[in-house]
């Protein structure tokens, strides 16, 4: 976890997994980096919004394969899955529902599945092409830590890869000209500037 500047009350935290998908960013608004993956999101996250102050929403800007073929570009997503825990199973098992999906409420209707597994096979894929148009590994959690510290949250994600074989690559080769559509989203879409 590493958070350039500081957070403000009033103003939007940049929340992205590494370093690769912030290369582009030059704004005065502050950046946390969380590490890949669900825990290293939620908790570097929970553990910035609990110190306070609170921003006024958290931006999360990063990657994400396409499940769909032909699904490329920039998207604010809507709603959020987890794809990697069976909450049904668990239901039957406790009586409790566990991950249930979170809408955003500034997000379209594309819906994104998050997973700590980087999904590079094609019946993966097609097995949850079913559920979600985008996959990442961050952002269901990340949704999970804002929405229950009560701040708003908009989750937007530029397609790397197509999130089958090769898809590893894919996103080493394309990570530096997504970087550059995150920011130029941001400069956009948020008060990117004092």
């Amino acid at each position: 976890m590493e958070l350039i500047g500081e957070i403000t009350a009033g103003r939007p935290l940049l929340v992205l997994a590494v370093k690769e998908e912030a290369q582009h960013l030059d704004t005065d608004l502050p950046v946390l980096l969380t590490g890949m993956g669900k825990v290293n999101a939620a908790t570097a996250l929970a553990t910035v919004l609990a110190r306070g102050p609170r921003p006024s929403e958290v931006v999360n800007l990063g990657t994400a394969g396409a499940l769909r073929a032909g699904f490329t570009g920039t998207h604010v997503v809507g709603t959020v899955i987890q794809h990697d825990l069976d909450g049904e199973l668990l239901a039957t098992l406790t009586g409790e529902t566990y991950g249930a999906p979170i809408t955003l409420p500034a997000g379209g209707d594309v819906v994104l599945a998050t997973g700590d597994a980087f999904i590079s096979d094609e019946a993966a894929r097609e097995r949850l092409a079913l559920r979600a148009a985008l996959v990442d590994m961050e952002g269901y959690a990340l949704a999970t830590a804002a929405v229950g510290a009560g701040v708003p949250l908009r989750l937007v994600k530029h397609v790397s890869d197509e999130a089958g074989e090769g898809a590893a690559r894919s996103w080493r080769e394309s990570v530096a000209e997504c970087a550059r559509a995150l920011a130029d989203w941001a400069e956009a879409n948020t008060p990117y500037r004092v």
